[in-house]
């Protein structure tokens, strides 16, 4: 152990007074087993110092290593109110102690010492995992328990809650998620009656609720797989989507129990199916996922259908490609470009005059409304310049989201 301990060291501990812990941090390299203390103890016994200095009087630390215990108290006090499964342990330490931390190292141009925040961290870390039975996870904790040495005061940072699902719209005319108003931008005025809000409700809103509640969360993010239109029904299996609560205090929840109670509250709006518990990386997939769609479209034309020329259209476009430029519906808000997409299928379900019924099975982000009408030529083949008629659309639901 002696060539990896600089030949200063002897004059920088006549110098400096250093408790065990301290002194064994510098040399962490030096020395593989035992703690910072035992290492500190091995290394006077090798430079046959025989002189301990208590750690009260030790020039670096000045006492706030043996604060640890007292530290790992304040964080059991902090985290009573929560439940989590794991944690991690951060600290602040005061800025004297950092600058004296450096200038030592400095002084004996070390490599590769530990600092004295991350053997607060550990040692805190190692007192809280028997005593709250709970797993320290340093990538994804639960929660963050930071906690500053010099006032004593432990701050929370709380991962988010993840819950999965899928939701039906029963509904017509609401969103999926929060619209804020465009004159008032939220803040709530005459046009708004006062809510911030475009929409008295939303999808969102209805499914977040209770699910917050139960969390005592502070607030949530919708992430749903795509969106449908505000007039739109979504029906069959569901839209695929994420609820993430913020800063939940509750994290065991009793999911079949709160799905009932969604769908009690919500009849004839929304219902929710297969709520389970997610991750952040889920999210990310159902964002990049191409989850083919199907969907029932109710036809209106200028003038009566010819069924057998409506039914005969429908079946070449069976497999089509078509490029859509963006829509002028949508322009204010999505990058003008030409997008190809893909028509699977296309059935003709009724005929009855100048209205019709289709099911159309189309590639993720196909716009079905200017399939339709063609939007002014922007979306190319469309069904009103192949059957010769202009038409548009009057209702449409989405009666299945492929992809799971």
């Amino acid at each position: 152990m002696n060539q990896h301990i600089p030949t200063q060291i002897t004059t920088v501990l006549q110098q400096y007074q250093l408790c065990d812990a301290c002194l064994g941090r510098l040399f962490r390299n030096s020395c593989k087993e035992g703690s910072n203390t035992e290492k500190g103890k091995k290394i006077r016994t090798t430079l046959h110092q025989t002189h301990q200095v208590p750690t009260k009087q030790c020039w670096l630390c000045e006492g706030l290593i043996e604060d640890i215990p007292h530290f790992a108290r304040l964080i059991t006090d902090a985290l009573r109110e929560n439940e989590f499964n794991t944690f991690l342990v951060g600290s602040k330490i005061d800025d004297e102690i950092q600058e004296r931390e450096h200038h030592l190292w400095e002084q004996l141009q070390l490599q590769d010492p530990e600092p004295i925040k991350m053997e607060i961290n550990r040692e805190i870390g190692k007192i809280l995992e028997p005593q709250l039975n709970k797993t320290v996870d340093i990538p994804n904790p639960d929660i963050m328990a930071i906690v500053d040495t010099a006032y004593d005061v432990v701050t929370l940072q709380i991962s988010s809650l993840f819950i999965y699902g899928r939701y039906k719209k029963l509904q017509r005319g609401i969103p999926q998620t929060k619209w804020p108003c465009q004159v008032c931008r939220g803040k709530g005025c005459k046009k708004c009656q006062y809510t911030g809000k475009l929409y008295e409700t939303t999808v969102e809103e209805l499914i977040a609720e209770k699910l917050v509640h139960a969390a005592q969360g502070t607030g949530e993010s919708f992430h749903g797989c795509g969106r449908e239109d505000i007039d739109a029904l979504m029906l069959g299996n569901g839209r695929p989507f994420v609820l993430e609560i913020k800063e939940p205090k509750r994290r065991w929840l009793d999911l079949p129990t709160l799905e009932r109670e969604v769908n009690s509250a919500t009849t004839g709006q929304i219902e929710v199916i297969s709520l389970r518990f997610s991750t952040r990386d889920e999210i990310a997939r159902l964002k990049a996922a191409e989850f083919q769609k199907t969907y029932r479209v109710t036809v209106e034309a200028a003038q009566p259908f010819n069924k057998e020329k409506l039914i005969k259209v429908a079946q070449t476009l069976r497999g089509k490609p078509i490029k859509q430029l963006t829509p002028t519906r949508v322009a204010h808000r999505r990058a003008n470009k030409v997008r190809e997409r893909t028509i699977y299928n296309c059935t003709v379900e009724q005929v009855e005059g100048i209205r019709a019924t289709l099911t159309l099975e189309t590639e993720s982000g196909t716009y079905i409304k200017e399939f339709i009408s063609g939007d002014d030529q922007k979306t190319q083949p469309n069904l009103s310049d192949l059957i010769g008629i202009p038409c548009i659309v009057t209702e449409l639901d989405v009666i299945e989201v492929k992809g799971e």
